[in-house]
């Protein structure tokens, strides 16, 4: 059986670890969808994955549109996890952001996008 959890250990969330990624980071992007990878090193060592997602106030004013997408893309890897994992790494901590005014009409969409994403970076 699969497992289809985003539980809080995997959750982006201390401020050391993002500014770390933001100055260290790759990024890779695809369509509307924009990711920022750091992987594991032996300088920084990752003790495990861990994803955060980001949508800008920029693009989206309100924050029910801000909250749904960013709902989309946490599902999106929840879902795509494995998908994922094969293609960073294990030990990779990343952010994904989107990058774009218009608001996404499906889930299937954003998934589309996302492992579009991921199949890119396996190439």
């Amino acid at each position: 059986m699969q497992n289809f959890k985003y539980p809080r250990a995997e959750k982006l969330k201390k401020n050391a670890e993002i500014s770390l990624l933001f100055e260290k980071g790759k990024w890779r992007t695809s369509g509307n969808l924009r990711i920022i990878i750091l992987k594991d090193k032996p300088t920084l060592p990752i003790e495990s994955g861990k994803l955060g997602v980001s949508v800008s106030k920029r693009y989206f004013k309100r924050a029910v549109h801000r909250n749904r997408i960013k709902r989309l893309l946490r599902e999106c890897y929840r879902l795509n996890k494995d998908l994922y994992k094969s293609a960073f790494g294990d030990k990779t901590i990343a952010m994904l952001f989107w990058m774009s005014s218009e608001m996404p009409q499906k889930f299937q969409d954003v998934e589309a996008q996302f492992i579009k994403l991921c199949e890119a970076q396996k190439k």
